[in-house]
């Protein structure tokens, strides 16, 4: 028989050494930070705030977790308000990853609160238990506005056309469709 191994779990499972976790509601984020004890070595403190889902209140976040040597922030999402934290954060130049609430259930029997909900989304993090849903990179995100406000624009063109094709008809002055386009473009053109 081998002698048994004795592993201490909290440095066998812990992935990241400065975490910050942010459940987000509507008006607000509950913060939770996970770091080393200050005093007694091994041991891990959490700090846990309110902070409103406020531009300057991100950005104050972001340079205080900055501040702290915080390694990745985990964010649950929760319909889009997520986008201010992510968005702002990932400015601030922290790491931040946004986490299905799904995967990031808490245990069964246990209360739900925001503050236990933020505490336990760090303790996952710290340990790298949890996978990033996928955000693209900045710059596709700002093609992908552009994209988006073209196509909308180019419908709202084709509405337009539509409602004053169907005005000229109602009032009989329609007989091809092509003066039709050079009535529309005299009209425009008449109303500077």
């Amino acid at each position: 028989m081998s002698r048994p191994q004795v592993i201490d779990d909290e440095q066998h499972e812990q992935v990241h050494e400065r975490v910050a976790a942010i459940d987000v509601a509507k008006d607000s984020g509950m913060v939770c930070t996970r770091t080393p004890h200050p005093s007694r070595p091994g041991a891990r403190r959490s700090t846990v705030w309110t902070v409103k889902a406020r531009m300057n209140a991100v950005r104050a976040l972001g340079r205080q977790l900055h501040k702290d040597g915080i390694e990745i922030v985990t964010l649950e999402s929760t319909s889009d308000y997520w986008r201010i934290w992510f968005f702002t954060l990932e400015a601030c130049g922290l790491a931040v990853q946004l986490v299905n609430a799904a995967q990031a259930k808490n245990l069964p029997g246990r209360p739900k609160t925001d503050k236990l909900d933020a505490q336990w989304l760090a303790r996952l993090t710290e340990m790298g238990l949890l996978r990033a849903s996928f955000v693209p990179p900045k710059a596709i995100r700002d093609l992908r506005d552009c994209t988006r406000a073209r196509t909308r624009l180019i419908q709202e063109r084709a509405r337009c056309w539509q409602r004053l094709e169907k005005l000229l008809v109602r009032h009989e002055a329609l007989l091809f469709r092509t003066e039709v386009r050079d009535l529309c473009l005299l009209v425009v053109a008449a109303a500077g």
